[in-house]
């Protein structure tokens, strides 16, 4: 059977990622980054290693030229190895977005904004990086994209700008806290797989419309916040959010702030089964800035997606989506 070109990338990032985490005594994770450093300099960057290991790595690198694999069979396979590394120890916070989702909405922030030359785009819970890189693949005729990540888990951060490096995206990272003030101009997308939860920081929470009157604030609301404070007039944010958004206490408050600042152009629900537990299923949520001149869909787009096996019904959702664009935008 033929070798995949992401077969063999994941094969010298998990051998030389196993070498590095035998040598520095850390985590496989820690040492994907560090191969991947390597990989991006063309060189050995860490100092302490002995010459026998060093030659072992020299070896494994020369096998393959980096250049001559697309950007996406690169992101695959990191993906991959970046998996491999969580299996059976992420934490809530270390979940990547699987490239199902993340091809779904790279389908639809196509759909939106159009063929455009150039573009700005911010993920404010960026994690690994994955659901950024993803769409920034997608877009293939914006000759020039400006990307932003903003994370606090520092391991999370300095995976996710490893895998921009080697995939060669101009992509800027901000390891912070997203709900503190960002130094990045509004931007004309913003793209989220929402952190769902309580906000500890009260302080900060009180800086936000959306913050709650009594105990810790919703991060997750508070990040719609400050995603729509980030982007562009006229511009778009696409959502990954769980299915009962609009259920919780809370929801009135946000949805009044919602209906202030932005139009609702979509709510998809996605597939039960791609998710482990349907208590956790997600729906992607489309907003659009408010801009004078902009006026809102004549209906927002409702759907539920369905298996993406199901040919027979994903055609008939095409078609009424393509009617949907037609009609509305």
């Amino acid at each position: 059977m033929k070798v995949t070109p992401m077969e063999i990338l994941f094969t010298l990032f998990d051998d030389t990622a196993n070498i590095l985490q035998e040598e520095l005594a850390c985590t496989y994770l820690e040492a994907l980054a560090e191969t991947g450093e390597n990989l991006f300099h063309n060189n050995i960057l860490q100092d302490d290693l002995s010459e026998v290991t060093k030659k072992r790595l020299r070896k494994k690198y020369a096998e393959i030229s980096l250049p001559s694999f697309s950007d996406e069979d690169i992101r695959k396979a990191y993906q991959l190895a970046i998996l491999k590394g969580m299996k059976g120890h992420a934490q809530p916070n270390h979940q990547m977005t699987p490239d199902t989702i993340g091809y779904i909405i790279s389908y639809f922030t196509g759909k939106f904004l159009g063929a455009r030359t150039d573009l700005s785009i911010l993920d404010p819970a960026v994690g690994t990086g994955n659901l950024l890189s993803t769409i920034i693949n997608r877009h293939v005729n914006a000759m020039n994209i400006r990307a932003f990540g903003v994370d606090v888990d520092d391991l999370l951060i300095k995976l996710a700008y490893v895998g921009a490096n080697l995939q060669k995206q101009q992509t800027e990272f901000f390891h912070q806290d997203a709900l503190e003030p960002l130094f990045i101009d509004p931007v004309d997308l913003v793209v989220s797989d929402l952190p769902i939860g309580y906000y500890p920081n009260d302080v900060q929470a009180a800086e936000y419309e959306l913050n709650r009157t009594n105990g810790h604030a919703y991060a997750h609301h508070l990040l719609i916040e400050q995603s729509v404070n980030h982007t562009r007039p006229g511009g778009y944010l696409f959502f990954l959010i769980p299915n009962d958004l609009f259920e919780s206490e809370e929801a009135p408050k946000l949805h009044n702030f919602l209906k202030k600042t932005v139009h609702i152009q979509g709510v998809l629900q996605l597939p039960l089964s791609l998710f482990k537990d349907t208590d956790a299923g997600k729906s992607i949520l489309i907003l659009q800035k408010k801009k004078t001149g902009v006026v809102p869909p004549r209906e927002v787009l409702l759907a539920t997606l369905p298996k993406l096996s199901n040919k027979e019904s994903l055609d008939k959702l095409m078609i009424g989506m393509e009617k949907w664009f037609k009609e509305n935008k």
